[in-house]
């Protein structure tokens, strides 16, 4: 039976299979676009950091905020202490768009991370052009070869990367490819739903110069003090602060816990 992941990386992979733009004048217009802010500078600011996102529907959950103002969620955002932003580009299974992330980076100051399905050199050129300052890299979306260049073109244009892992042979692969920001996904993308133990579970294995973030499960300031006295240095957050019926109360909340020492077995 297709999973979520399955349904969403057939439409990805036609998309791109049909994307008939010229590779080299996309890969001209990255390396034009305005110099990127660092999304892993951000992330090194003492205290837990927040990435926070800006996501309109769930493919599990159906719409959490279809009508977001992306201004108003990204000043939101940056007034209330989040150190970066996601932003859903996919439209067809999260409602998102370039033009979300446009609006959310020029109204703010801080890094803007592309959160979408990158299965293609395309979509690497393509978030640079169109704004972005980091993207995203999930490993069980992609084979070596596709990580590895993905990776290595998107830090040449220089681009931050948020490598995703959802087990410790993930983990390997990142670290193999050289990946110094890695995010562990606690939703399962095959069935979407959350373990919010996964993230306690592999941080022991994470290197201690790698930048650690936690991603999904994340709906208390209880859980964000955990996962910072755990060793995490961020934790992105989408669907808690999307439905939160005070923002700002509710990022507030999250942000700068005392990250403790993390238990590398690497040390």
């Amino acid at each position: 039976m297709a999973t979520y992941l399955d349904e969403i990386l057939v439409a990805h992979r036609h998309a791109a299979e049909q994307d008939e733009r010229d590779l080299a004048d996309l890969e001209r217009a990255a390396r034009s676009a305005t110099a990127p802010r660092s999304l892993s500078d951000a992330l090194r600011t003492p205290g837990l950091s927040v990435i926070a996102e800006i996501k309109r529907r769930s493919p599990s959950k159906g719409p959490l905020a279809l009508d977001l103002d992306p201004v108003h969620l990204a000043r939101s955002y940056e007034g209330s202490g989040a150190a970066a932003l996601s932003v859903l580009t996919d439209h067809d299974f999260f409602g998102g768009s370039f033009d979300d992330l446009a609006l959310a980076r020029e109204a703010t100051s801080i890094p803007v991370l592309r959160k979408d399905f990158t299965v293609s050199l395309r979509d690497v050129f393509d978030a640079r052009a169109k704004g972005a300052d980091a993207l995203l890299l999930i490993v069980a979306a992609l084979d070596d070869r596709e990580l590895g260049e993905f990776h290595r073109e998107a830090i040449d244009l220089g681009l931050d990367v948020l490598v995703e892992v959802h087990d410790d042979d993930e983990l390997e692969r990142a670290l193999r490819i050289g990946a110094t920001l890695i995010g562990v996904n606690q939703r399962d993308l095959r069935t979407f739903e959350v373990d919010t133990e996964r993230a306690a579970r592999m941080i022991a294995s994470f290197p201690p110069e790698v930048i650690a973030v936690a991603e999904s499960g994340v709906s208390s300031a209880d859980d964000a003090s955990r996962l910072a006295s755990i060793g995490f240095d961020a934790v992105l957050v989408g669907e808690h602060l999307v439905t939160a019926t005070a923002v700002g109360t509710t990022l507030r909340a999250l942000v700068g816990h005392e990250v403790g020492e993390r238990p590398s077995v690497r040390r």
